[in-house]
């Protein structure tokens, strides 16, 4: 199960949390010297969730608070993950102002939403901290979080339990979900396949024989490239060339000996040059 958490994971610096490097990390878009630790690497067979929370509004979410991302930009991310089978099934929840206008653009497969509010609703926040006097967590997140706490590995806790997290009586907005794009009823798709970092194995009955592979990798020899004299190249003192007048040089110079001459003393005078 692989799990993006782009405000919580110590990982990602705050300074890198932006709209382009959180697309790149969904799309598989990173230049080769990006580190394993800040790769998504899932495949067709990973379970992925992807939980945002901040402030936002009708088709955005603010990132830092310097720009945002449309609900048009995460839904093709996630047509482009699906296409390059990265993930087999994606759990996305919201927690904002109009949440659910966040997932009213997404059509690709196998995608379940949630939202903390409805469209033309706010998403509030819970109790406050008086020693630095700001929030420190929305309702939706910590009711969520109450409800994830009672949940083990064995659990039989299902996602239609999940919808039920927060009702307007707490939360005071109305939260939200989108199921029409995913292929299981959610009622029989467990909390854990998703909040669960419990890994599939595979058995198999066939005997995989590594001593070939063994065997070919100590007969490959290496050996160092020879490198380049670096300093000889830097003590080294440059060549003097030799001087060579460019092309035409001569000709203009010609060329502007006899203008001035006859411009001076006229034609008449040209046969004393020859």
């Amino acid at each position: 199960c692989s799990v993006l958490l782009i405000k919580m994971k110590q990982r990602i610096r705050r300074k890198d949390v932006t709209v382009e490097n959180f697309l790149r990390v969904l799309t598989g878009r990173l230049p080769p010297s990006t580190p394993r630790s800040k790769r998504l690497l899932s495949d067709d067979r990973s379970n992925i969730l992807i939980y945002l929370t901040g402030h936002g509004g009708n088709g955005f979410l603010k990132f830092q608070d310097s720009e945002e991302i449309s609900n048009v930009e995460l839904a093709d991310a996630f047509e482009q993950m699906w296409q390059k089978r990265r993930y087999n099934e994606l759990l996305f929840i919201i927690d904002t102002c109009q949440g659910a206008s966040m997932y009213e653009r997404f059509y690709s497969p196998n995608l379940m939403a949630l939202a903390s509010s409805q469209v033309g609703e706010d998403s509030l926040s819970h109790q406050p901290d008086l020693a630095i006097g700001v929030h420190l967590m929305d309702r939706y997140t910590f009711y969520l979080l109450e409800f994830l706490e009672d949940i083990h590995p064995a659990s039989k806790t299902n996602m239609n339990d999940l919808f039920k997290v927060c009702p307007k009586s707490q939360c005071v907005s109305t939260p939200g979900h989108r199921t029409n794009l995913f292929l299981r009823d959610p009622g029989s798709v467990l909390i854990t396949d998703f909040f669960g970092s419990v890994r599939k194995v595979e058995i198999t009955m066939e005997t995989i024989n590594f001593t070939d592979h063994v065997k070919q990798l100590q007969k490959e020899t290496y050996s160092y490239v020879d490198q380049l004299p670096v300093s000889e190249i830097i003590h080294q003192k440059p060549k003097q060339k030799d001087w060579h007048p460019p092309d035409g040089f001569i000709l203009g110079l010609w060329t502007l000996i006899l203008l001035v001459f006859f411009k001076t003393y006229g034609i008449k005078h040209l046969k004393h040059i020859f």
